[in-house]
């Protein structure tokens, strides 16, 4: 059945590619973005196409649309964006989430809510199952993600509760691929165009910290799948690739497959760097009857083509981010 569907940061690194795919199903699409972290160049080939609508417009404030589903996925990702203005980062995942839950209780739609794995915080339990609670500092300088995103979850459970809307929760754990902002300070794209620039690779701390690394086709697989599953499969399902990595082994396997001559330096942790991140994926694998597909070294090469096209064309950052290992 062709739906139409709302994607909020539609223009973004994830956004893009589910806009894609849902265009691939048959539907209609209705792009959200107020291009914050978003381009237009990621929905650039879409503009053509007769079921995508773009609109510009910021979450914060209600939208007034006619759907039958929405994916929230309007909020800065990386570390640079979401504390270069974190009160507005708390607003987009707060208030954001509060009109997007209204919009569905109101044309009665089905809405997604895209969480994340840094609920968890810097994680006591390993790997992190969805009943972990977290271990999340209130006032770090990551805070205004990390709170923000956790009472999205919350209003959401609400919604449901008090509310009866058709909701469901994915936390996303780390996700990579082509279209990352070039200088969002993510662990993948600093060290992809650091290789490729021919630069140091820096590492924060001894790059013993781990993390698992989700490509971002097997994400989104995910999260069409999780959207389709009747309602009272709310979530929250753990979405990522359990297939763990130390940071130097990334930095290592990025030098190699780029063929490049930098090499690895470090410098002290960033405050409240978690130093384990592996999803526990055993209802994702139950429940969606899904798990990850493309290995590491693959998505990488994928990758890499894209940010060395990127590159080529003079469209790179003029100046490396710092370097998250989020």
């Amino acid at each position: 059945m062709q739906k139409r569907i709302l994607v909020t940061g539609g223009a973004g690194f994830l956004g893009s590619h589910l806009c894609e795919r849902l265009l691939k199903d048959g539907h209609d699409v209705l792009c959200v973005d107020n291009f914050f972290t978003g381009s237009r160049r990621n929905i650039s080939h879409l503009l053509d196409n007769r079921n995508f609508e773009l609109l510009r417009h910021d979450v914060t404030f209600p939208l007034y649309v006619e759907i039958d589903e929405i994916y929230n996925l309007a909020c800065p990702a990386s570390p640079i964006h979401y504390q270069f203005d974190p009160v507005q980062t708390t607003k987009t995942s707060v208030m954001g989430v509060i009109n997007m839950l209204g919009l569905t209780k109101r044309v009665k739609a089905r809405m997604l809510q895209a969480s994340t794995s840094e609920v968890y915080g810097d994680p006591t339990i390993h790997p992190q199952p969805e009943e972990y609670w977290g271990n999340v500092n209130p006032i770090g300088y990551r805070s205004c993600y990390d709170e923000g995103k956790r009472c999205a979850e919350t209003l959401v459970v609400d919604y449901i509760r008090q509310h009866k809307v058709a909701a469901k929760i994915v936390r996303i754990f780390n996700t990579y691929g082509p279209r990352m902002h070039p200088n969002d300070g993510r662990v993948v794209s600093n060290f992809v165009v650091q290789a490729l620039s021919g630069k140091d690779i820096t590492l924060y701390g001894d790059g013993s910290q781990t993390r698992s690394f989700c490509y971002v086709d097997d994400l989104i697989e995910a999260m069409v799948r999780m959207m389709a599953t009747s309602h009272e499969m709310t979530g929250p399902i753990n979405i990522g690739n359990p297939n763990e990595f130390t940071i130097r082994e990334l930095g290592e396997l990025v030098v190699q497959l780029t063929g490049s001559k930098s090499k690895l330096v470090f410098q002290p942790p960033p405050a409240d760097d978690p130093k384990q991140r592996q999803p526990d994926i055993s209802k994702a694998k139950g429940l969606l009857r899904w798990e990850p597909t493309i290995a590491l070294r693959d998505g990488l090469i994928r990758t890499i083509g894209y940010f060395d096209d990127l590159l080529r064309r003079g469209d790179g950052p003029h100046e490396i981010g710092a370097n998250r290992t989020t």
